[in-house]
């Protein structure tokens, strides 16, 4: 980090903050002369120049003078300033935001305030910029090349320092900021590209596709941004292996279903710069009469709010229109701006620079009886539930008994089937989204549990004779909020989610039940932030919006559904194999049960980091016994929530 110093002129900067917010009201002249003191203090502080938050304070300064008064005299001195200091801040943090910001204000100078005398400043600050010698940053560039490949030696040398993620992270830090403190310099390339090697070599360690994707996409920049570099050469060799390899990319093409509609991917972009704004990428959603999920991706984590319109015929708009604005954002070049849904609930579904700051995502409403929004992360995306009246009436009510009684020949699996008729399982991750790495080198999470869905799925139909349907059928990527859109669309009756378990801890081994809900526990936690790809951080956070959600979702059958799977489960297993060990069940925000309308459940059907439950994960006797103790857990929980099932039409109220 490059601005450090002591607390003093860090409280100093907070007392400078309060003083400037006191200053709202005063005249556009009084801001400005206002804003150059704070500059001129600035200047005469070293220490303060350490803190980054006291340059911030003096430009919001400026900018508050042009904010004040647009079109007035003193905006192009206060919005030039701005830019000003957003330069010379760039020479002490050496962030390439904080000079394409000083760049970006310069030309607005330009554009805005063509007639001012700080547009001509403007112009020349610009050409400077261009033109400015860069051996200092070309110097820093070349130290920090050497101190990065010292780390990276000392790592390579140490197959103990190999084993822990944090010693590779901080070897890919140190060649990014090569990069960072001179782009356009001779060590740029050579920095990118020692960061993409070591993501590589991370790969090798971790089995984590995301490593193996940033990998990819510097090798990408490298190729773009340095063309005619000699490491441009060798990133395109590399990129050729990968495909040889057999490792290329799988992109998101989920299998496709009766009313579900996918516009664009979830975002896979490369990560943004710090400083630089948001760019919404695209916009997806999923649709039956009485259910609608809207998603909103973004390459970034940005704030956003969302309010609910009243028709308004007056003004051409005579349907309800609920919105969402993501602040400091920008419309990406290749969305689809408007798309027609034409549901029972949604007319379509837009999105706008509503102006410079702020994308607004705007959805025109036919009827509906509630809706959710919340954000997901890992990537950022804003998820948008619409339910209709038709869902909201079905809450809590089975379906009357219809079926064929027993006199008539109908089978107790029928009988029992009666008010679970369609069952959708998940297997979890897939495509590119491995899962975790087995103990046994080759085996993968994804793998495993769709083998075992297979097998579960075709024990369903047997024993119950119900519709049972996989969100995915291959080796396909899904993000987590399309596999709960998909069973809410396909009206499913019950969700059950299948994963492997994992720890760093080779000795732990164990099968556990999850249903959606509020966690402290530790444990669960983890579990939770694996699955959802995300920090336990994220995690904490989200648990603060899932009070909202839980209104809408089935808690108490999804214990139940939980409790009677897991105890028939471990006991199956426990009649059949030596050390089973039951780790009961458990609750925890799981994204990927998040909206679900029916009970839904998350199996970890055993850890596939052991050695011993990682043999008998891939053995399909054991898939088998796993499958059945699922399956009499389902129609335990069935007989016990309808009791009617196992009479004949003429017996039972």
């Amino acid at each position: 980090m490059i601005f450090r110093g002591f607390v003093p002129a860090a409280l100093i900067c907070l007392l400078m903050v309060f003083w400037s917010c006191a200053s709202i009201g005063t005249t556009p002249n009084q801001l400005y002369f206002s804003a150059e003191s704070c500059y001129q203090n600035l200047k005469d502080s070293p220490q303060r120049q350490k803190y980054r938050s006291c340059w911030l304070d003096c430009i919001r300064q400026f900018e508050a003078v042009q904010g004040q008064d647009p079109d007035g005299p003193w905006a192009a001195a206060g919005l030039f300033m701005a830019g000003k200091l957003y330069r010379e801040m760039y020479s002490h943090s050496y962030a390439p935001a904080d000079l394409r910001k000083a760049r970006s204000i310069f030309r607005e100078v330009e554009k805005k305030y063509p007639s001012s005398a700080y547009s001509k400043d403007a112009r020349q600050a610009l050409e400077r910029m261009e033109q400015a010698p860069r051996q200092a940053d070309t110097k820093e560039a070349e130290k920090q090349y050497f101190s990065a490949e010292s780390c990276y030696q000392k790592l390579k040398d140490s197959p103990q320092r190999k084993k822990y993620r944090s010693n590779w992270l901080n070897c890919i830090r140190k060649f990014k900021k090569v990069h960072e403190t001179d782009p356009d310099g001779p060590w740029a390339a050579a920095g990118l590209f020692m960061t993409a090697e070591l993501y590589q070599g991370l790969y090798e360690h971790s089995y984590k596709p995301e490593d193996l994707e940033k990998a990819r996409s510097v090798f990408r920049r490298i190729t773009d941004d340095y063309p005619s570099s000699a490491y441009s050469r060798q990133a395109r060799e590399q990129l050729n292996a990968m495909k040889d390899d057999g490792e290329t990319r799988q992109e998101a093409s989920p299998e496709t279903t009766s009313g579900e509609v996918t516009t664009d991917t979830a975002a896979q972009t490369t990560s943004p710069e710090e400083g630089d704004p948001t760019t919404v990428t695209g916009i997806r959603y999923w649709s039956n009469p009485e259910y609608t999920r809207v998603v909103v991706d973004a390459n970034q984590e940005t704030d956003f709010k969302n309010n609910l319109l009243n028709k308004d015929p007056s003004i051409n708009q005579p349907h309800q229109r609920l919105y969402v604005d993501l602040e400091d954002s920008r419309l990406g070049n290749d969305i689809q701006e408007q798309l027609l849904i034409d549901d029972t609930l949604l007319k379509d579904v837009r999105a706008g620079q509503h102006d410079r700051d702020t994308v607004r995502v705007v959805v025109d409403i036919k009827s509906f009886e509630d809706y959710n929004i919340f954000s997901l992360k890992n990537p950022f995306r804003i998820v948008i539930d619409v339910r209709g009246q038709a869902s909201a009436e079905k809450k809590g009510k089975a379906p009357a008994d219809s079926g064929p009684s027993m006199e008539n020949g109908a089978s107790i699996a029928k009988q029992l089937a009666l008010g679970v008729r369609r069952i959708i399982i998940d297997p979890g991750h897939g495509g590119r989204d491995y899962g975790a790495p087995g103990y046994i080198k080759g085996v993968h999470e994804k793998d495993v549990v769709l083998d075992i869905s297979k097998k579960l799925a075709e024990q369903l139909r047997q024993e119950l004779n119900c519709e049972v349907l996989l969100t995915r059928s291959s080796d396909k990527y899904l993000t987590l909020e399309e596999r709960t859109a998909i069973a809410n669309t396909k009206k499913a009756d019950l969700f059950v989610s299948l994963h492997a378990n994992a720890s760093r801890n080779h000795n732990a081994y164990g099968i556990e039940t999850y249903f959606l809900n509020l966690t402290t526990d530790e444990d669960s936690i983890a579990v939770a932030a694996r699955e959802n790809a995300t920090s336990e951080k994220n995690i904490s956070e989200l648990q603060n919006i899932l009070d909202d959600l839980m209104r809408n979702a089935k808690v108490n059958e999804s214990s139940r559904l939980a409790t009677y799977v897991q105890n028939a489960l471990y006991g199956n297993l426990e009649n059949n194999y030596s050390r089973i060990k039951n780790k009961g069940v458990k609750q925890a925000p799981f994204y990927v049960l998040l909206g679900a309308q029916m009970p839904s459940v998350l199996i970890e059907t055993s850890f596939i980091s052991n050695k011993r439950e990682c043999s008998r994960l891939t053995d399909p006797g054991y898939q088998r016994e796993l499958c059945s103790g699922i399956v009499k857990g389902v129609k335990r929980y069935i007989q016990k929530t309808r009791p009617t099932a196992f009479l004949s039409s003429g017996e039972g109220d």
